[in-house]
């Protein structure tokens, strides 16, 4: 069978794209409309043989770029020698090498005593793990959550994720969860994490014990709304003092993406418990992680467990992305010296959108401009002229960079320039009118 993609499929012709019967709840198919085949580095190539320059790399998932040759070779070999592919939780050599790997490299320079356990293979399920123990562990069910935070679409992570729109797409009631403001939301001059405080020290205030605090310390799909380390320090000591446990949600923040593996590395915080997925594999096949202190670490055999929690394909590829990468700081280093580039550039931008403001850390940097639909046009612009990027926040009115931390500077000086060209083009007939 032969066909010809080119986007969206009308309602004519619905019946004979190869994409008609997929279902209307796909999203970024609609806001990219064509078909990609080849991916490498920071570049996407669709079936017209177009290229792009990806500044979207899997929501995060692809923080080393698509296709990375030494996880590709890895892969091959590993295959080609009938290396294990699914073990559910039993032992395998590629389960080993990659917690050593993950100890040496990543916990014990910071001190961390963290124990490793291994859930279903996606974000959602590593959050739901997390609750799950946290209510365990203390014998309550209430969960701080806090205002624009996402922490996945299963109904647990889903009544912590604060975007009506996921959550208005169950019948089912979500419970458990009260929701505090998250640092900023009420202006610089107010203190949220002092709230919280007063709110849980207050018997009559409505808000019962917590299990747990569940936090991003940058918040993807919110508006990149980053965090300051006195808050998080704040928040940290107010779960110590309430006896809650602090979950740290870097699902999207962690594994380099604000120029640390994890988003808290120099706040002064050690979290309970830590939630790890999308770029944790380093190739974009699913692998989910919860850290958890051994004092929590309080599971029965089988009381938590999963089909797909020993994908080893991605412990290997994983394995590789932390040897490659995180055997020193030459990584971080470019992490923040090209998230100083990007800063400075959306900056340029913001200055021709009065109001706009540059927001977030590391490469997690977006620009807010006030308007789901000026950023949603900005978007579509881009695309237009060969970049993938996104929108996020409660309207859409932040355009989200983040392209993979391994994207030469002369390609990120080129997307942002697609970039700034495209604002400029939303503007102008703005300008012509005025």
């Amino acid at each position: 069978m032969t066909f010809t993609v080119v986007g969206e499929p009308d309602t004519s012709a619905r019946s004979k794209h190869p994409f008609g019967r997929e279902s209307e709840v796909r999203s970024y198919s609609r806001s990219f409309p064509t078909t990609f085949v080849h991916a490498e580095g920071s570049t996407m190539t669709d079936i017209n043989g177009r290229t792009y320059i990806d500044f979207l790399a899997g929501c995060s998932t692809l923080n080393y770029g698509h296709n990375d040759p030494d996880m590709t070779a890895a892969l091959i070999d590993y295959l080609s020698g009938n290396g294990v592919t699914h073990g559910l939780d039993l032992q395998t050599t590629a389960k080993a090498e990659f917690i050593q790997t993950f100890v040496d490299l990543i916990l014990e320079p910071r001190g961390l005593p963290y124990r490793l356990q291994f859930t279903g293979p996606t974000g959602t399920n590593a959050v739901e793990a997390a609750l799950k123990l946290a209510r365990k562990v203390t014998g309550r069910s209430n969960v701080i959550a806090f205002t624009n935070g996402f922490h996945g679409v299963t109904v647990g992570a889903l009544a912590a994720t604060a975007n009506r729109q996921h959550r208005m797409g169950t019948s089912v009631a979500l419970s458990g969860v009260t929701r505090a403001m998250f640092d900023g939301y009420l202006g610089t001059e107010v203190d949220t994490a002092d709230l919280l405080d007063r709110l849980l020290s207050d018997p009559s205030s409505g808000y019962d014990q917590p299990a747990a605090i569940l936090v991003e310390t940058v918040q993807g799909e919110g508006g990149i709304n980053a965090a300051s380390a006195s808050w998080m320090r704040s928040l940290s000591r107010i779960a110590k003092k309430h006896g809650a446990l602090l979950i740290v949600d870097d699902i999207q923040a962690g594994c380099g993406r604000t120029g640390n593996f994890f988003s808290f590395d120099d706040m002064g915080i050690e979290p309970d418990i830590v939630t790890l997925s999308k770029s944790l594999s380093g190739f974009g096949l699913p692998l989910a992680l919860v850290l958890i202190h051994p004092d929590h670490d309080q599971w029965l055999p089988a009381e938590h467990n999963g089909t797909f929690r020993g994908n080893n394909l991605a412990f290997l590829t994983a394995t590789v992305a932390l040897k490659k990468f995180w055997h020193n700081d030459d990584l971080a280093n470019d992490v923040r010296r090209k998230g100083q580039i990007v800063h400075q550039s959306l900056s340029e931008m913001g200055k021709l959108i009065p109001g706009s403001v540059v927001k977030g850390r590391g490469l997690f940097l977006g620009l807010d401009v006030g308007s789901g639909e000026l950023a949603g046009e900005i978007c579509r612009q881009a695309f237009a002229s060969g970049l993938v990027i996104e929108t996020s926040g409660a309207y859409g009115e932040v355009v989200k960079v983040l392209a993979p931390l391994t994207t030469p500077a002369s390609q990120l000086l080129a997307g942002l320039e697609i970039l700034h060209q495209s604002v400029q083009e939303q503007l102008r007939p703005t300008v012509a009118a005025g």
